[in-house]
């Protein structure tokens, strides 16, 4: 297993040879042609346990892949081989859509980040749903949380209807549901984000939570995942509208517009958001925030340029009670994702 996650770097060189959307796509069908082989089963054997229980759900271990990789749901037990003990898949719109234009992801190496316009690029939610009943992953005790978002063509005023959509069709099959309100590549989107329009989306998913909560039997968590670049007053009226309307946690955070770390850079003014080791340091603060404020009622899954074990344990204590992976994959492999269970196991 070590030598496998140890020839990485080789495996990087040719991937990043390639056009970063073309290398992603290329690493999707590997990661498909793996799912139920031995080797597979036997690396997801082998993965390193560090329990926890986050908003109910256990955890093997508190290590998880961010969404925004795998749009469709159809590698979910070929990224469980490499050690997540959760994995987010999505984001899904109700209907079908090619996303924004290509070129639309790049990578700035020195930098260690990609900014990428992706623009929710996904085959829709029928195809999603059935990608993830096909999984194996929550048979074998796996947490699978479910990222869902609006078509790009809905009006900003009707985006509740496309997050209902999501929901409706995605609850059944979820341990969780992300509700992302955050990408900077849908039109208008982030605008959601403001009190008076966030107050009326939260409070018409806990309506129809409350439906689906009685026509399942079972209460599914709802996260919303928020942006870096929110103000302080912004972050405090997220933290005073999540707990009013009942949800159960905060994803913190998604990509940052800005590009204050990479001016001179190759591609610093491609638009779209940037991921990456820049981003660690406003996501601490968003986490922060939000914690004093929320005490520890509410979960805080923290996300944005984890590179190392050692920010992982700064994630967790800022206070997050998980952590999320993404553009540090990309660079440092799947061996990151067993050096930050460790890490977060002597913190």
């Amino acid at each position: 297993m070590s030598l496998l996650f140890q020839a990485y770097p080789l495996a990087r060189a040719a991937l990043f040879s390639m056009d970063p959307e073309q290398a992603h796509e290329w690493t999707l069908r590997a990661l498909q042609r793996t799912q139920g082989c031995d080797m597979a089963r036997l690396l997801a054997a082998r993965q390193p346990i560090l329990p926890r229980t986050v908003m109910g759900l256990p955890l093997r271990n508190p290590v998880g892949l961010a969404a925004g990789l795998d749009k469709n749901g159809a590698c979910i037990d070929g990224l469980a081989a490499l050690g997540f003990g959760f994995i987010e898949v999505g984001t899904v719109t109700p209907r079908a859509q090619p996303g924004n234009p290509k070129p639309r992801m790049f990578r700035l190496p020195r930098a260690r980040c990609l900014i990428n316009r992706m623009g929710f690029n996904n085959d829709g939610l029928d195809t999603f749903v059935a990608n993830v009943r096909r999984s194996q992953w929550r048979r074998h005790g796996g947490i699978l949380g479910l990222n869902i978002g609006k078509n790009a063509d809905t009006p900003i005023e009707h985006a509740v209807d496309d997050y209902l959509r999501c929901l409706d069709g995605v609850y059944p099959h979820a341990d969780y549901v992300t509700v992302n309100i955050s990408s900077p590549n849908t039109r208008n989107l982030r605008s959601l984000q403001s009190h008076d329009a966030l107050d009326a989306l939260l409070g018409a998913l806990r309506e129809r939570r409350e439906i689906l909560a009685d026509r399942h039997g079972r209460r599914t968590p709802l996260v919303i995942k928020i942006a870096p670049d929110l103000e302080t007053g912004e972050i405090d009226a997220v933290a005073e509208l999540v707990p009013r309307h009942g949800i159960d946690g905060i994803i913190a955070t998604n990509t940052t517009l800005s590009r204050e770390a990479v001016r001179g850079l190759p591609h610093e003014d491609e638009a779209g958001g940037l991921s990456g080791p820049p981003v660690h340091e406003m996501s601490l603060a968003v986490i922060s925030r939000l914690r004093e404020h929320l005490g520890r009622d509410t979960a805080i899954i923290g996300v944005g340029g984890i590179e190392s074990g050692r920010q992982a344990v700064e994630k967790v204590r800022a206070g997050a009670d998980a952590v999320q992976l993404y553009t540090g994959l990309i660079y440092r492999g799947p061996a990151l994702i067993a050096e930050c269970v460790r890490a977060l196991e002597t913190a």
